[in-house]
């Protein structure tokens, strides 16, 4: 089963979404902002990403600017500003068994519909 991590107010997100279901495939829909990631849920992500904490972060979002900007954070430490401020984990993120992407642009949600196939 494929799951998203979706945020309904993102158009990015939102067209994920429909891509998906245009090419009839059900997914978990995980509202993130309602029900932030643990850290070990980050972490998981990360590991199907491929990617590090810092390269998931919002770095346009107010509160990153207001609290984190210019300042080191361990991967540690990042992990848990993320799990503590989800606003911040950008979207949408679909992931099929050990592969994620993020959907950004929006054609690389065709890469986990071809792993889902």
């Amino acid at each position: 089963m494929i799951r998203v991590y979706h945020n309904n107010r993102c158009s990015k997100s939102r067209g994920a979404c429909d891509i998906l279901k245009e090419n009839g495939i059900e997914a978990e829909i995980i509202e993130y902002l309602k029900t932030p990631p643990t850290e070990t849920e980050i972490r998981e992500i990360l590991s199907k990403l491929g990617m590090k904490a810092s390269e998931i972060v919002r770095r346009g979002e107010e509160i990153y600017k207001k609290s984190f900007a210019g300042r080191e954070y361990t991967e540690s430490e990042w992990v848990k500003i993320l799990s503590e401020n989800p606003i911040l984990i950008e979207r949408p993120i679909i992931i099929n068994g050990d592969k994620a992407v993020i959907g950004r642009p929006l054609e690389k949600v065709n890469d986990i519909i071809k792993s889902a196939s």
